[in-house]
């Protein structure tokens, strides 16, 4: 079975943000970057699906030199191979489904995982396009997944429950938090991915539809007040909440 796991290259969800000096994008000033951590039960889920039903895992990523970072930790989780598709411009998520897609047309994989949604841009929406692009079935935020045969039968989060739902090979799925839990690498597997290489292939330049004309931080939250400490204050908070919050 060929499966393949794109993974993105995005600041750790610790990283204090600051707008950088063009006004469109952030300071990467001091910035640590990781794996996207939906991506990482991409991951898992590939390596389990080779486990079962054998195969090879290829990890692919769009972006400039700082992502074969996050294809080296993808190497030292398990995947057979890692591919950069380099390109350090700016992309929409559109052409960065366009991208992926070129790449993955051209070796027919049977699985295509993604996470559920890159933390960066959060749109949750280039997963659903490759599956467009390819004309291939998807399942979105999965937490169960089995593959028989060409069966593939997923669970997936809706709005107030689960959805259980069959399609069939090739698939792209996206995966949710639950669908597993991502192993650590192992010390073995952090040197051995150190010396993998990584193959680099320029894909088609961007065209975008969206643009980014600014970026801005949400403004900072106002003090709290502190009306009292017993019931007495009970008419003063619903006056605020009435005639300032105007929730009531």
């Amino acid at each position: 079975m060929k499966i393949v796991v794109c993974v993105n290259h995005v600041p750790d969800t610790e990283t204090r943000v600051k707008v950088g000096s063009d006004g469109i994008s952030i300071d990467r000033t001091g910035v640590n970057f990781i794996m996207n951590p939906y991506d990482e039960f991409g991951v898992e889920e590939a390596l389990r699906v080779k486990q079962k039903h054998g195969g090879e895992v290829t990890a692919v990523s769009l972006g400039g030199e700082t992502h074969k970072e996050t294809l080296r930790k993808a190497l030292a989780m398990g995947v057979d191979k890692a591919v950069l598709l380099k390109d350090d411009s700016p992309r929409d998520s559109l052409s960065v489904a366009k991208a992926l897609a070129e790449y993955l047309r051209g070796i027919s994989p049977d699985v295509i995982l993604f996470g559920k949604q890159s933390i960066d841009s959060d749109d949750g929406a280039v997963g659903s396009m490759v599956a467009e692009l390819l004309g291939m079935p998807s399942v979105s935020v999965v937490v169960k997944l089995e593959i028989e045969g060409t069966t593939v039968k997923a669970e997936r989060e809706i709005e107030g429950g689960h959805e259980k739902v069959e399609t069939r090979l090739p698939v792209v799925i996206t995966a949710q938090k639950g669908l597993n839990e991502p192993r650590y690498p192992s010390l073995k597997g952090i040197m051995a991915a150190k010396s993998k290489p990584i193959e680099e292939i320029t894909p088609t330049p961007a065209s975008l539809h969206v643009e980014v004309l600014a970026m801005r931080k949400p403004p900072a939250k106002s003090a709290g007040k502190i009306l009292g400490t017993d019931a007495t204050a009970v008419p003063e908070l619903v006056r605020l909440l009435h005639e300032e919050a105007k929730v009531l």
